[in-house]
């Protein structure tokens, strides 16, 4: 594992030099992806180097078709990896264009059965890449999985894209699950706030260190402690200082520390409440 100051020639930056101080969960990864064309990171490879620097769980989204197959794989192999498992809000559309989306739900949903798949997740909305003739789709697509996570008792992961009002109003219209999960928080201290007093947990990615996120460190501040997870959604949204590399989950360190000097607490109880909330909600790992 290098220790190197620079970036490898794979596109992956070094470990941190200075492990977290207590063992936390990656909330949101996709070891299935490899960024810009290059091969991701050897599953046992990406647990090892998180575990090295204090990423002990992971839990592992598949929300294609393949992307399923790969989760269920790995969350029977690796014990460190819990899995989430839907449809993308940008496959809804597609597969119901193709007509395919029926069977698509039947596959989601004898995946979600699993037991070591403990979220339905990714779902939700995206109007950035889906345009306005796929928002009917979306939506509807984002009220089966709100329906399947509560027939299951188990927790959803969302993610929103420039769709906040929406998203709001259909989890207050279809009725949140127990367990709701703000994948990539992107609100303002108005929507955190809003989503706090629902009950939600809000995650926050290696986004709320970048320079020119004041408002999502604003909405941070707002986040109690028992509401506040850690996520990559690598290999993306990779944080400072390797801000436009590969992102992998042993880069969490970076983000908890960012966080733990807006919120004005110490590192290892961040890390302990980032713990115990992925344990509610999620379940053991073990």
């Amino acid at each position: 594992m290098s220790s190197s100051s620079t970036t490898r020639r794979d596109g992956l930056p070094p470990l941190p030099t200075d492990p977290l101080p207590i063992a936390v969960v990656d909330n949101h990864v996709h070891l299935d992806i490899g960024r810009d064309g290059a091969e991701p990171l050897e599953v046992a490879e990406a647990v090892a180097r998180a575990a090295a620097v204090g990423v002990t769980r992971l839990v592992q989204v598949g929300c294609d078709l393949d992307a399923i197959d790969f989760t269920i794989d790995a969350i029977e192999r690796f014990p460190a990896v819990l899995g989430a498992v839907a449809l993308h809000p940008n496959e809804v559309p597609r597969l119901a264009a193709a007509g395919t989306l029926a069977a698509a739900y039947e596959k989601v949903e004898q995946a979600a059965a699993h037991d070591r798949v403990r979220a339905i997740g990714e779902t939700g909305l995206d109007y950035f890449r889906t345009g306005p003739d796929g928002v009917a789709a979306q939506q509807d697509g984002f009220r089966w999985h709100l329906d399947l996570a509560k027939r299951l008792g188990k927790a959803v992961q969302i993610h929103d894209r420039d769709a906040h009002d929406d998203v709001l109003r259909v989890l207050e219209e279809e009725g949140a699950p127990d367990r709701t999960v703000l994948h990539c928080f992107s609100g303002d201290l108005a929507m955190a706030r809003e989503c706090v007093e629902r009950g939600y947990y809000l995650s926050f990615a290696g986004t709320v260190t970048f320079k020119n996120a004041r408002t999502l460190r604003d909405a941070l501040t707002v986040t109690p402690l028992s509401q506040i997870l850690v996520e990559t959604d690598a290999p993306y949204l990779t944080p400072s200082p390797h801000r436009g590399a590969t992102n992998a989950s042993y880069l969490v360190p970076h983000t908890i520390r960012a966080m733990a000097g807006v919120l004005n607490v110490d590192v290892p109880t961040l890390c302990q409440a980032v713990s115990e909330n992925s344990e509610r909600i999620y379940g053991p790992w073990s």
